[in-house]
């Protein structure tokens, strides 16, 4: 080990400090630790969405992409519907026509989708970052920003377990699940 001074131990890339005072030393970190806490990962992605249409860059609306068949994804939808007061949320199943184009531009099979979408002002996040973007937008729920200090790596792999799971865990329906006109959602 190097023996190095605390006030230098910003400036080492790959090393941690262990000790305190003068005669400090630091410590390789392993290169899989620093790629998943140092390196910038793009959090969302310009979309090619009308601008006036939900989730467009001049619309008052944010919208949700989720799969349409999955219970837990249209709990979750319904969730967010019932504490959405300002009515800034507009959903469509990634199965049906409106949803296939937007889904395929993320990279999502809209016939076997592994991930739900956010798409506000004209950007779309996918995965836990999305989650935590819908969650931000409602009332008492902003808490769950706090989560952004867990590494998008670490939070991702965490929904992807969720996600290659949640028929099983959770059910599937034969068919899409659709809020009626009045934005209220079937039981």
């Amino acid at each position: 080990m190097q023996s190095v001074p605390t006030r230098h131990v910003a400036r080492w890339s790959g090393m941690i400090p262990t000790g305190l005072g003068r005669n400090a030393m630091v410590a390789p970190i392993a290169p899989v630790v620093l790629r998943a806490f140092a390196v910038p990962m793009s959090a969302d992605q310009a979309i090619v969405v009308d601008p006036e249409s939900p989730g467009g860059i001049n619309s008052p609306h944010g919208l949700i992409l989720f799969d349409g068949v999955c219970v837990l994804c249209s709990r979750g939808c319904r969730f967010v519907s019932k504490r959405d007061r300002r009515g800034y949320f507009r959903y469509v199943p990634i199965q049906l026509a409106e949803g296939r184009p937007l889904s395929e531009q993320l990279g999502i099979d809209p016939d076997r989708p592994d991930s739900f979408a956010f798409v506000a002002a004209g950007q779309a996040y996918v995965k836990s970052e999305a989650a935590l973007r819908i969650a931000r937008e409602l009332p008492y729920w902003q808490w769950t920003w706090v989560f952004h200090v867990i590494p998008r790596l670490i939070r991702d792999a965490i929904y992807d377990l969720i996600a290659r799971n949640r028929y099983r865990w959770f059910g599937r329906r034969d068919a899409c699940m659709l809020p009626s006109s009045d934005r209220s959602w079937p039981s």
